[in-house]
């Protein structure tokens, strides 16, 4: 706004309240950035706090290993009485046994999902720990350096 028009309307200096609202935003950062800190504090005590589970992974494997041994167990139980009742009876016998094979495979192939998502997620865990420590994008060599042009452009740009 011109001078005129803040006379004209009787508005307030458009400077001051450029500064008031910096001052505000500033104010509001700094509060916000506090908050942050105290909830990142809060959580590594809650963290620190909780006692470390461990074996949960063997418990789960001894578990499915368990299940898949009790079923295959039955499936060959349910085979032999099938084989050994009259014909119309057996079918069913043998739908049963198919049913307890199917939980057995069922329990193996839980097991090797679990193991695979705990692979993918240490390796994502590895990625991002990588990422995290390597700030400076140059890897030392044998006797030479290896960077990106763009890196070398802004490290070149930063000597002048």
């Amino acid at each position: 706004m011109t001078k005129k028009l803040e006379d004209l309307l009787n508005l307030p200096d458009s400077k001051e309240l450029h500064k008031k609202e910096n001052k505000k935003e500033k104010s509001n950062t700094i509060v916000e950035s506090e908050k942050s800190f105290r909830e990142l504090a809060e959580y590594d005590k809650i963290a620190a706090a909780l006692p470390a589970v461990n074996g949960l992974g063997q418990m789960a494997d001894d578990e499915l290993n368990d299940i898949a041994n009790k079923a295959l167990t039955a499936y060959d139980d349910l085979m032999n009485l099938g084989m050994n009742v009259e014909a119309r009876y057996s079918g069913r016998v043998f739908e049963v046994a198919n049913s307890m094979l199917q939980t057995g495979l069922n329990a193996k192939v839980a097991k090797l999902d679990k193991k695979l998502k705990m692979i993918e997620l240490q390796l994502k865990k590895d990625k991002l720990d990588k990422e995290e420590t390597s700030t400076d994008q140059f890897t030392q060599g044998e006797g030479f350096v290896v960077t990106d042009r763009n890196s070398l452009i802004e490290r070149l740009k930063g000597l002048k």
